[in-house]
């Protein structure tokens, strides 16, 4: 605390310098004026031209002037210095006010900067370095929430519109299907099967759709605490390995687990487990077939890295770069069957940052690598 006000003194220190130099200069102004003033009116001729200028305007003889500038002026002499005095204090104090009063008009002109929204930083005298700093950090900040604010408001935008083309296929052969079932009269058995086969899969591909919809509302709009606990990170692994057998099985896949024995860490079982979940099912999805998913954990000082690999398509770098943005997929066409919603991985993200970690892609080679980086405790 004793540092930082130091600082700030430090900060200022060509202001005060020059506002005491400023102000020496203008009291030795003050000071010159008033022996000016001294000198004319005590020690100078002052009283001899006064009795020269009463000769010549009246007419009138040297000792009738001199009585004249006796009674004018010789009996309150001392009452006109003060009076000089006085206004030389008041004009001099006026020039050192304007003077100071400029730099609040400077401040108060950058702020209005500010409130204009104007482009380019603001700019102060140089003894006002500090507050320059001060202020162009406040106009960045604004900017940069602006900017925040169209982005969250084009993301809602987002979300309306990919929710409309996401929902709208499985909806319609739902409903295209339940159609035929209610107009034909007539229908073989498996037939009817085949349409309640197909409105069943598209029902549940919406209500897949619909729960990664409802799954990042949640983690961006509600204030989550996380429950944290000590795990088991091979158990947790293990677990989620054999729930997703089926998956594998499917499309004909291998998963090899290298992580060591009884490996712990501290976190939120539930949500981590929600985000390797989606991390893995990205990988399944995009993985070639008959090929195999690696899942290797190896402690790093403090942290535990945790890499996903898997054999799939390169992605390119302007691609990767995007991968974890919200709705973002790597299909050409969104109305692929393929893949959710484009949340998985940006749940993910969120729910990693959450635990203070990090999460990073990369890919090469038709190689594609997810490593999620976690503090151990």
């Amino acid at each position: 605390m004793k540092n930082r006000a130091l600082r700030k003194r430090d900060d200022f220190r060509q202001f005060k310098a020059k506002i005491f130099f400023r102000t020496v200069w203008m009291a030795a102004i003050a000071a010159g004026c008033i022996y000016l003033l001294y000198s004319l009116f005590l020690k100078g001729r002052f009283a001899d031209w006064i009795v020269s200028v009463n000769q010549k305007i009246f007419g009138l003889d040297y000792g009738a002037a001199k009585t004249l500038y006796q009674w004018t002026f010789r009996n309150y002499i001392e009452l006109v210095f003060v009076v000089g005095m006085v206004l030389v204090f008041l004009a001099v104090f006026r020039i050192y006010l304007n003077w100071f009063v400029e730099y609040f008009i400077k401040i108060n002109h950058g702020i209005e900067d500010i409130g204009r929204e104007s482009t380019g930083e603001v700019s102060l005298p140089p003894e006002l370095a500090a507050t320059e700093k001060r202020i162009n950090t406040i106009k960045h900040a604004l900017e940069r929430q602006k900017l925040d604010m169209k982005l969250a408001e084009q993301q809602k935008n987002d979300m309306v519109m990919y929710l409309a083309h996401d929902l709208k296929t499985p909806l319609a052969s739902v409903i295209g299907y339940l159609n035929l079932l209610c107009d034909e009269r007539q229908i073989s058995e498996e037939l009817r099967q085949k349409y309640l086969s197909v409105s069943l899969d598209k029902a549940e591909r919406l209500e897949e759709l619909i729960n990664e919809f409802f799954e990042i509302a949640k983690f961006n709009l509600s204030n989550i605490t996380l429950q944290y606990s000590r795990i088991s990170l091979t158990r947790l692994l293990e677990m989620l390995l054999y729930e997703f057998q089926p998956m594998l099985h499917e499309k004909n896949l291998n998963c090899n687990l290298m992580v060591p024995e009884d490996m712990t860490i501290r976190c939120d079982a539930d949500k981590i487990q929600r985000a390797f979940d989606n991390i893995l099912k990205n990988a399944v999805t995009y993985s070639f077939e008959g090929t195999h998913i690696d899942i290797a954990a190896a402690g790093q000082g403090e942290n535990v890295e945790i890499t996903f690999t898997n054999h799939a398509d390169t992605i390119p770098e302007e691609k990767l770069e995007r991968i974890f943005e919200q709705f973002y997929r790597l299909d050409v066409s969104r109305s692929t069957n393929s893949g959710g919603a484009g949340l998985g991985l940006a749940i993910a993200k969120q729910i990693i940052e959450l635990h203070n970690g990090t999460i990073t892609a990369r890919s090469e080679n038709e190689t594609v690598a997810f490593k999620v980086t976690l503090p151990i405790s």
